[in-house]
């Protein structure tokens, strides 16, 4: 028993990955699934569909690896975070749709909640902003919204979690109702100094705390599975959401280490250590992981949309057919135009945090074509990335020295979108050998539970890189363009 599972449950498909002793992937299986978009900015997902291609994908890749149940010694979960389930507790039966994370409906309660003068405390005990992004508004809608829910949740009947804790609880047949720390802390609901539910924001919300799953550590015993899922009984040992994991996955276990992940959104953790840092510049006070009962902060800045413009380019614009597209355009465009996409298609996430604004493309021509749109879409990434770097250096002081940035996700496999990233920011950014991992974090701590993986600091010791970009853009270039962008966004919060 010297493999692991890690289940990788994301935005817009399923994932799992089966490691080697050696923490190698070895085979892997996954399924896309429907989004739902009942009105303008609500974002939905059917809660089976989610249980469903987790469960087929789990199955897969034990196919593909040619190993049964009783060959896995434990299984790590990561998953996208902020998306609320709430289900019955005796059927298993989600009485509304999962409200995904991107989902703006509740923008007139944060806005209420902010006026009635709540937001000072939200920030003080969860480190989160008042915003439509966390699970809490969500939650309060479903309560609020579908009928009878507010009754049954009030009675103790009905059960609320993230992705996470609705896959162990199916996993575990209804026997488990847990989450970790990291997943918690995004809910708007959790006091991250104190490490327990906040009564007084569940009061707040409205929010039987009945509902509220048990919070445990990033490595811990979380069940089972059910002997019929996987063919036998497997552990759940390890539990982080997607950009933790990705944290751990990249080894920023050190104060200071940065790393920024490019997936549906993009997200960038600085490790602050044992202590919470409060951002003056809007960005987020976070668990990055937390271990041995003890929890490790981290400052946060979230992007809202980075591989989702690609898809936009593929699926709204259709001027791509694969995103792989999008480095020979950008790489054909005509360098004399200076064409800006602000993709606040669901608003502005750090350092702006405005639900309300939508994107904007500006510096058009009867020139612009393809290519030149391709180019503004990977950099808006680069310029969105450095909004929050530039923030993080204000709360975090390096003495002046740009930390390298540690990246991963889809997007990093353009070595277009790498090299400018690193000439808007003016730093060497590093990506790794292992570019999954999302999916290699959650599976370090699962097997690191287990005894079969190695601890900390021999586990940071096996990072490698794959390739280092390093800034060719000059300073002149790289001022004036992000200054181009900075006048966009204004324009864009302006309207």
């Amino acid at each position: 028993m010297t493999h692991v599972l890690a289940i990788d449950q994301g935005t817009t498909s399923s994932r799992t990955i089966v490691f080697d002793a050696g923490l190698h992937p070895i085979a892997s299986a996954q399924e896309e699934f429907p989004q739902h978009f009942p009105q303008s900015g609500w974002v939905e997902h059917d809660p089976a569909d989610l249980w469903d291609t987790t469960l087929r994908t789990c199955r897969g890749a034990l196919e593909k690896a040619e190993l049964q149940a009783v060959d896995i010694a434990a299984i790590g979960i990561t998953n996208q975070r902020e998306t609320v389930i709430v289900w019955d507790k005796t059927t298993g039966e989600p009485v509304y749709n999962a409200i995904v994370w991107q989902d703006r409906r509740t923008a007139d309660t944060c806005r209420q909640l902010r006026e009635a003068g709540h937001e000072e405390i939200i920030i003080e005990r969860t480190g989160l902003l008042l915003d439509p992004y966390f699970s809490g508004t969500k939650l309060k809608w479903i309560l609020e919204s579908v009928d009878g829910v507010g009754t049954r949740a009030a009675e103790g009947d009905l059960l609320f979690g993230t992705v996470d804790c609705f896959l162990i609880w199916k996993l575990t047949g209804g026997k488990v109702h847990a989450t970790d720390a990291t997943n918690a802390a995004r809910t708007m609901l959790y006091d991250i100094r104190k490490g327990r539910w906040s009564t007084t924001i569940c009061e707040m919300l409205g929010i039987p705390m009945s509902m509220l799953p048990e919070v445990k550590d990033c490595a811990a015993d979380f069940g089972v599975t059910e002997k019929s899922l996987l063919g036998g009984e497997i552990p759940i040992h390890g539990v982080a959401g997607d950009q933790q994991a990705a944290t751990v996955g990249q080894a920023c276990f050190e104060p200071g280490m940065l790393k920024s992940t490019y997936g549906t959104g993009c997200f960038a953790l600085m490790n602050t250590g044992e202590t919470p840092v409060v951002s003056k510049n809007r960005l987020l006070t976070t668990i990055a992981y937390q271990l041995d009962g003890k929890p490790t902060y981290a400052l946060e800045g979230s992007i809202f949309v980075a591989g989702a413009v690609v898809q936009w380019l593929r699926d709204g614009l259709q001027i791509i057919k694969d995103a792989s597209e999008t480095q020979a355009l950008a790489e054909s465009a005509d360098p004399k135009q200076n064409v800006v996409l602000v993709p606040a298609f669901v608003g502005l996430g750090a350092p702006y945090w405005n639900p309300d604004c939508r994107g904007a493309v500006y510096g058009l021509t009867r020139a612009t074509g393809p290519a030149e749109m391709a180019k503004a879409a990977l950099e808006s990434v680069g310029f969105q990335t450095r909004d929050l770097l530039e923030a993080m250096s204000a709360d975090w002081k390096t003495d002046g020295v740009q930390p390298t940035l540690r990246v991963d996700g889809g997007m990093v496999a353009s070595d277009w979108a790498m090299q400018f990233l690193s000439d808007i920011i003016g730093a060497e950014v590093d990506r790794p050998k292992v570019q999954e991992t999302t999916a290699l974090g959650v599976a370090w701590l699962a097997g690191m539970h287990a005894g079969v993986y190695p601890d900390r600091e021999t586990f940071a010791a096996t990072w490698a890189q794959d390739r280092q970009f390093a800034p060719a853009m000059d300073e002149d270039t790289r001022t004036e363009k992000y200054s181009v962008w900075k006048r966009a966004i204004q324009a864009t919060l302006s309207v």
